[in-house]
């Protein structure tokens, strides 16, 4: 029988049914609901960091209120107060004034940044991050940090959530140089003072210290939004295009498999012997 009558009889797609192919077919059907899974991961990541910036741009632009009116010792700060803008007055408590490890500066400079207990007028004590200082030359020595105004003084900044190890993913070593730590933590600071302290702390914003030291911490960004919405667009085109990329593939094998077939039946054609003239 002619190769192409014996391709077409026996069906130009049957190839399918080997085992390359059908391992292909498994790999795309799994491909398809993973890339559009991926995609969706990719916008949920986009509506949640369009709903942080809106919390961001709120808290930051809404009017200052007094620190003790929405934290108090052991109180976990909710995220719906993340970044509000917070006013304490009162005064420095130098003498038990800490630097937390391996904080980057706005350049990306490795330092510390200094947290002060700050006493509060009326009662209470609350955690200050006056900002980033480099470190000392030696990692053991306390590094040299600008003094903080005498007496009774108005800080304003921006209330944070207490730092964890399973929410940072920073180490908490727990055997470091003396008024050194790893973590922004009030319960931990409040051990360590013997004294409650408020949950959460103030990232201070003002007032500027003199010499821009300790440099103070940037304002979060509310305006990105990241590439996420466009990375989930790509994963659910590259979801359409793997059963296009199949069918692609499948066609083309079936172009040479045709081409295959009737390259041989002309050699076929051109071996038979021409019948004998009478």
């Amino acid at each position: 029988m002619r190769p192409m009558t014996q391709l077409y009889r026996h069906g130009v797609y049957r190839f399918l049914l080997t085992r390359q192919w059908l391992i292909l077919a498994l790999i795309t059907l799994v491909l398809i609901p993973t890339m559009v899974e991926l995609g969706f991961w990719q916008l949920h990541r986009h509506e949640h960091k369009v709903a942080q910036n809106a919390l961001i741009s709120h808290n930051l632009k809404a009017r200052p209120v007094p620190v003790a009116g929405l934290t108090s010792p052991g109180h976990v700060v909710p995220r719906s107060d993340y970044w509000r803008a917070v006013t304490a007055t009162g005064t420095y408590d130098e003498k038990h004034e800490v630097v937390v490890r391996r904080r980057t500066a706005t350049d990306g400079a490795i330092g510390v940044h200094v947290l002060i207990p700050f006493d509060l007028k009326g009662g209470g004590t609350v955690m200050i991050n006056r900002g980033w200082v480099p470190s000392a030359a030696d990692q053991h020595a306390f590094p040299d940090v600008p003094a903080v105004p005498k007496g009774e003084v108005t800080v304003t900044g921006r209330l944070k959530a207490d730092e964890t190890t399973s929410a940072s993913g920073i180490k908490d070593i727990s055997d470091l140089p003396d008024r050194q730590v790893m973590l922004i933590n009030s319960a931990q600071q409040a051990k360590l003072l013997s004294r409650p302290v408020l949950g959460g702390y103030i990232e201070q914003t003002g007032p500027e210290p003199k010499g821009d030291s300790p440099e103070l911490i940037e304002a979060p960004d509310d305006g990105s939004i990241g590439p996420h919405m466009a990375y989930a667009v790509q994963w659910w085109l590259f979801a359409a295009g793997v059963p296009v990329g199949y069918v692609v593939l499948a066609r083309r094998e079936k172009r040479d498999r045709l081409a295959a077939a009737a390259e041989a039946a002309a050699q076929a054609d051109a071996a038979e012997p021409e019948p004998a003239k009478a």
